[in-house]
């Protein structure tokens, strides 16, 4: 399944978030996400791990508008420019 590139948007905090769109037959229930570990809580040196993705579900962009966080709104964006367009604005 090849990925097309949306870009990068940098968050509020500094942090830069890189997304990809593909086009694929795909069952949100059948998600298993992978982990990561940190110190917890904070000050224990104790590790825990924890999932990168909690859930994954699928919606119309309308919808998609209003859950997404605010500062990655512009990926949707992007979605609908196209591949083209997206290609054109990281140059």
């Amino acid at each position: 399944m090849p990925l097309e590139p949306l870009g990068e948007i940098r968050q509020r905090s500094g942090k830069i978030v890189t997304a990809y769109a593909a086009e694929a037959d795909f069952d949100p229930a059948t998600l298993r996400s992978n982990v990561f570990e940190m110190e917890w809580p904070p000050g224990s040196k104790r590790t825990q791990s924890f999932p990168e993705i909690d859930r994954a579900c699928w919606f119309v962009l309308a919808e998609a508008g209003t859950k997404i966080v605010p500062g990655q709104a512009g990926f949707l964006d992007r979605l609908v420019a196209g591949p083209a367009r997206v290609r054109d604005r990281n140059r």
